[in-house]
């Protein structure tokens, strides 16, 4: 380079410099310190602003209705987590009624009275939910179970405060099926002592005598059984299935005179199917042949 030209060259860099110094800096999402980010260059905070309407947005989904009002319990979110709010009128305001940190997972109205509610809910995302019971009239939140173990599915009888539920209460591992009014605590026992995980409670019989239990072993096989209220006998209704052969049957409901259960199976087919079972001679009876209502079967 030219001795003359250097002056001016040196004037250029310190004008450049300066003028990168003194620029704004566009503001950057700093990652947290438990990611590691290679190649991924630097995003502007403006495109998170932008975009903040579209991982904010909310939605609503019906959770109860009240059996004696024209109210229904809802659960939305207002703030960081989905919370219970009751809902009074066709176009009303909704009110929220739980506040926790952490989102609450379905609310159940007693279907007698409707003064209270049932829900679940875990802590820190945990999934070891606990059921909590809420006073209509005085905003009061009991906790109902042991507040260690896992306790789900919990299913109200037709015509009562009586509740079955599952819970690893016993030994921390096993899915256990209980009952409890929940408005006498000390009603709480266990009725049927299970092995595994993948049972749940699908139904009360009408006159709350019996409780249909699913057993699912896999998405493509499961069994169902019939567990007396009172005595906690089991009997499995479905047919016990041979080595190789795979039949799932979905959540089962008593029908409204208690002599048999509405259901979809795969059985017969390779698509689940609405049945009829007749409990005394479990002889289905295919409601909608030409028409699947499930999923494809998937075969091993």
């Amino acid at each position: 380079m030219k001795k003359h030209l250097v002056p001016i060259f040196l004037a250029l860099v310190n004008l450049s410099a300066s003028a990168q110094t003194s620029a704004p800096q566009k503001a950057v999402i700093k990652p947290g310190d438990n990611l590691v980010l290679e190649t991924i260059p630097p995003i502007p905070t403006s495109i998170a602003e932008q975009t903040a309407r579209y991982g904010d947005s909310r939605s609503a989904a019906l959770l109860s209705w009240n059996p004696i009002k024209r109210e229904m319990l809802i659960a939305t979110r207002f703030a960081d987590t989905r919370q219970v709010h009751v809902v009074k009128m066709p176009g009303g305001a909704r009110q929220q009624l739980t506040f926790f940190p952490d989102r609450v997972l379905g609310a159940t109205f007693e279907p007698v009275t409707g003064n209270s509610f049932v829900f679940a809910k875990d802590i820190g995302g945990g999934e070891w939910y606990q059921l909590y019971r809420y006073d209509m009239a005085s905003g009061d939140i009991t906790l109902m179970t042991d507040g260690k173990s896992r306790n789900s599915d919990s299913l109200f009888e037709h015509k009562g405060s009586r509740i079955a539920y599952t819970s690893t209460r016993r030994n921390g591992q096993d899915t256990d099926l209980y009952t409890m009014d929940i408005h006498q605590p000390k009603t709480d026992h266990m009725l049927v002592q299970l092995k595994g995980g993948g049972w749940g409670p699908t139904d009360w019989s009408p006159d709350g005598s019996h409780l249909l239990l699913l057993e699912e072993l896999s998405i493509n096989q499961s069994n169902l059984y019939i567990v007396d209220s009172a005595t906690g006998d089991k009997k499995q209704i479905t047919p016990t299935q041979q080595t190789g052969s795979q039949i799932f049957y979905g959540p089962a409901v008593f029908s409204k005179d208690g002599e048999g259960i509405y259901l979809t199976t795969d059985r017969d087919s390779d698509f689940q199917r609405l049945a009829y079972f007749d409990l005394a001679t479990m002889t289905p009876r295919y409601l909608n042949d030409q028409h699947p209502v499930g999923r494809r079967r998937i075969r091993p």
